[in-house]
């Protein structure tokens, strides 16, 4: 799909999504309940689908209805079907497959090439100390084995879902757990809000220190009524627009991407040096954001390159079509303040829901065109239809057909 916005001034008052972080976590640790939990303020993107339908396909039974689903658990006897398809969804592969290991059955986990090409050695590796077959293939990969407690050492700073995975399993093995997180450990807020909804459902990960966190074993997760809070990833995107305000999200939230208003600010106020490690999902609209005032140079950002796409390397291919340099060292990126131009051509979206609103954002200052502007259902399917609220002039393809 191709959309085309025109330059304008956004202004007036959008709702931030639900949070897509908090959904996964709190549909998988609902399906582990024994008994019917119901979970509200639910947005079918394309990832929290993929959740849904390997929660079923695990034995759950789901009903869904506008904006809420009723989840039936399976009380941590997890039945997998032979397989489960993640389709592009990392957190659903990262969160799914230590639970697949609480039952001896084989099961493959399926999705896309570009799924299978980000980092998965942290289970690997597990699974080889433990003797439980882990066969990696281009779209798959199977496991077939059960997972037994321990003590686990998780690097921290190749993706905090690794750490979440094992903290949603390993409560239901049958002995006591330690997952020791080999500092720097990135992205953390994730973490502290994987223990918070699992304590929602009656299940205990509890941190000793700032690298430790124990799991006592033999726990059940119980039911309950859980409401979804709004999206800080998705709000940031929203936020960046200057002259608009926005309402829905939680100013308590652990969820790290809370520091969005911030950074806009000390982005507008000149160039700085802001640290990205926490927050990785706000990289596309900071370097947007840059762009568009004085620059700016962001650190951590390694890990970036392993999103739905190599963030790095398409962000700096699109900027460069609007008359603005990305370059990056190692860990580190820098936006180089320019006089944004009208695009040579049209924008690519490279698959990636972040990269196609980050450039959105832009658009509001030169005009022009996004190819695969599609891509906002992995997150945010209605994306465009909120920015319209704001006054932003968005036409696709399917419009002018109509």
């Amino acid at each position: 799909m191709k959309v085309k916005i025109e330059p304008c001034t956004p202004c007036g008052t959008v709702k931030a999504p639900p949070s897509k972080s908090e959904a996964h976590r709190a549909i998988i640790c609902a399906a582990l309940a024994n008994g019917e939990s119901v979970i509200s303020n639910i947005a079918f993107s394309d990832d929290i689908s993929a959740t849904v339908g390997c929660a079923v396909s695990s034995g759950c039974d789901i009903k869904t209805e506008d904006g809420k689903i009723t989840v039936s658990g399976t009380g941590g006897n997890i039945g997998a079907l032979s397989v489960l398809n993640c389709r592009e969804s990392g957190s659903t592969l990262r969160f799914m497959l230590p639970l697949c290991l609480l039952s001896e059955k084989e099961t493959a986990l399926t999705g896309s090439e570009r799924l299978f090409e980000r980092p998965l050695g942290v289970y690997e590796k597990i699974c080889r100390k433990q003797d439980i077959p882990f066969i990696k293939e281009r779209n798959s990969v199977t496991v077939g084995g059960k997972l037994h407690s321990g003590e686990f050492e998780v690097s921290g700073n190749v993706s905090s879902q690794f750490i979440s995975g094992l903290m949603l399993a390993l409560p239901l093995t049958e002995g006591d757990s330690v997952i020791k997180i080999i500092p720097p450990f990135e992205s953390r807020p994730y973490v502290f809000l994987t223990a918070k909804i699992m304590d929602n459902f009656g299940v205990k990960a509890v941190f000793e220190d700032e690298y430790t966190v124990r799991i006592q074993g033999g726990q059940h997760y119980r039911p309950c009524g859980f409401a979804v809070g709004g999206d800080w990833s998705n709000a940031a995107y929203l936020y960046a627009f200057d002259g608009v305000k926005v309402h829905g999200v939680d100013e308590s939230s652990v969820q790290g991407d809370r520091v969005c208003r911030e950074y806009f600010k000390r982005l507008k106020s000149g160039f700085c040096t802001l640290e990205l490690s926490d927050c990785p999902d706000l990289a596309p609209i900071m370097f947007a954001y840059a762009a568009a005032h004085d620059g700016g140079r962001f650190t951590g950002t390694d890990r970036l390159r392993f999103k739905e796409s190599d963030r790095i390397s398409c962000m700096k291919e699109e900027l460069s079509k609007l008359g603005v340099m990305l370059s990056a060292e190692e860990n580190t990126v820098t936006v180089t303040s320019g006089t944004l131009r009208v695009p040579d051509g049209e924008l690519y979206g490279h698959n990636d829901h972040r990269i196609v609103m980050a450039l959105s954002y832009l658009l509001t200052f030169t005009g022009g065109i996004i190819d695969g502007a599609q891509a906002v259902s992995k997150s945010f399917p209605d994306y465009f239809e909120v920015i319209k609220q704001a006054g932003i002039s968005v036409t696709s393809e399917q419009e002018k057909q109509l």
